[in-house]
């Protein structure tokens, strides 16, 4: 008897637990793995067996021809939209079906993140985009242009001094420390030499609350998306305690000294303290990164953690995957002689015809140089994977064969795998190939719309992308102007991805050299 009743429950737990949870959409009909391959996938991506790029090429490549399948985030259901009018179709469209995230990591764990812009939920967001976008008008680019220029001088400088032959760097370390001291500056109003002082403090803390690679890191994420009342009694948090408090002090101390100072900066903290005053005028121009929401709101309660969570977000983007994309730039420009000898005779034209001076409007109309980055960003882009939650009932209706009416409720999340189609044949030929040349002015014209979004699609697009692509043309305008970017001894090629990190990195880091040009001082 006990033997039967041990059987019978474990039979129920195998039904309830291993395998009812994943046949949501088998039983709705849309195409899905087995239930075994999908425990194997998750195996495969909890224990960090192969790197986090590998598990969503499999998903995306796993049903060819059709516009979407389901995949699970654990336990939970997702939809991967794989056609490109059906991904206009639902991020803008029917925007409002789809207007927030999914907020895998809620506020009641973790303060900071759940009131970032990247977490927050209708009214709430739509209020706050509102007030940011503001800080990344062309305008704005332009105001922080010669901040971005002194900082990079000040990096290529630091290598010129060394008087080597070739100086062997791991470009993710210097990157990062460029990246830091620029948003230290641009948002902080701090001034920092993040390659001279290698420990200051801004930097370490930085580092700190963006480190999200690790087992222990992964299995804390794991908990607080399956149970966030468990996580908050054991204290699980996605950033460390001691990062946050420095960056909450930091603003909360920032916008006090402004206060008593009168001083005034024209960044993001500024605004933020605007609105927090109720005295926050929205620009009503054609320059606003379109929100959908150009219309005055209400005025906006920011409380100390509300500013801090902006300020956290933006440093956490900022920080870590700009200088990812600035490491993939170089990866390719080392690799590829031609490339980068062709971008490099752009530059020499820009200074001779400009007298050696780089302005914000030279810089925006180099046309190789934009194309290089475009085709960084296909290749690696900074967003590998985008997501949108159904805030109420929507259906997407057949228009092929075997496909049924989908019909998602409030709830459900959709979610664009942004480098399996960045790396789909269909629509990039040869995707493996670095070729700045598809973004050339003829062949631009032949990307089919919505296949090609390094930084999201839609209102809910990546509200800095303006200020990543300009610090990294800066920066790949001013190390090709002294140096050449060479393969060395310690790289690693062909790159290998790294297995303990959710974002795209280099297992072995991106170690090149800096070869200073003959003939430029």
């Amino acid at each position: 008897m006990i033997t039967l009743l041990i059987s019978i429950g474990l039979c129920l737990f195998l039904y309830f637990v291993l395998i009812r949870p994943f046949q949501y959409w088998t039983k709705r009909g849309v195409i899905q793995f087995s239930v075994w391959r999908l425990w194997l996938e998750n195996l495969k991506i909890f224990s960090q067996f192969n790197p986090m790029m590998d598990s969503l090429k499999v998903l995306y490549d796993a049903f060819p021809g059709v516009r979407y399948s389901g995949m699970y985030q654990i336990t939970n259901p997702i939809l991967v939209i794989k056609d490109p009018e059906l991904i206009k179709q639902i991020t803008v469209k029917d925007f409002d079906h789809f207007i927030d995230h999914n907020q895998f990591i809620t506020e009641e764990c973790e303060p900071l993140w759940g009131k970032n812009l990247f977490s927050l939920k209708g009214e709430r967001w739509k209020e706050m985009r509102a007030t940011l976008s503001p800080s990344f008008t062309s305008s704005k680019m332009k105001a922080m242009f010669g901040m971005m220029s002194e900082c990079a001088e000040k990096f290529v400088n630091h290598f010129k001094s060394d008087n080597l032959e070739t100086t062997t760097v791991e470009f993710k370390d210097i990157f990062t420390r460029f990246t830091n001291d620029v948003i230290a500056s641009a948002s902080f109003g701090i001034n920092c030499d993040s390659l001279k002082d290698r420990d200051n403090e801004f930097y370490l803390m930085g580092k700190m609350a963006t480190n999200l690679s690790g087992f222990w890191k992964n299995l804390s994420i794991f908990i607080m998306i399956m149970s966030p009342k468990l996580a908050k009694y054991l204290g699980v948090r996605a950033f460390n305690e001691k990062a946050s408090s420095f960056f909450r002090n930091l603003v909360i101390g920032n916008m006090k000294a402004r206060e008593n100072s009168g001083i005034m900066r024209p960044d993001m903290i500024h605004l933020l303290m605007e609105a927090r005053k109720g005295k926050l005028k929205h620009e009503h121009s054609r320059e606003v990164i379109d929100s959908g929401f150009a219309e005055e709101r209400q005025k906006l309660q920011l409380t100390d953690d509300d500013v801090t969570a902006q300020a956290l977000i933006f440093f956490f983007a900022g920080f870590e995957s700009v200088a990812t994309l600035m490491c993939f730039a170089a990866y390719e420009l080392a690799l590829d002689s031609f490339v980068q000898e062709k971008l490099r005779h752009e530059i020499d034209n820009l200074l001779r015809e400009g007298n050696g001076t780089l302005t914000y409007e030279t810089l925006m109309k180099m046309e190789y140089l934009d194309m290089v980055v475009s085709e960084t960003l296909r290749k690696w882009p900074a967003i590998v994977i985008f997501d949108r939650l159904c805030t109420k009932p929507y259906t997407i209706q057949p228009e092929r064969k075997n496909e049924k009416p989908v019909n998602l409720r409030k709830g459900d999340v959709v979610m664009m795998i942004t480098y399996g189609m960045h790396l789909d044949e269909k629509y990039f030929p040869e995707p493996d190939r670095f070729d700045p040349d598809r973004f050339n002015k003829e062949n631009r014209k032949n990307i089919i719309p919505y296949t090609y979004m390094p930084f999201g699609i839609g209102p809910r697009s990546c509200i800095g992308n303006r200020f990543a692509l300009l610090e990294t043309k800066i920066l790949i305008f001013n190390i090709l102007k002294h140096f050449d970017i060479v393969v060395v001894d310690k790289s690693v090629v062909p790159i290998k991805l790294a297995r303990k990190q959710m974002s795209l990195n280099a297992e072995k880091g991106f170690w090149f050299g800096l070869k200073p040009r003959k003939g430029v001082s």
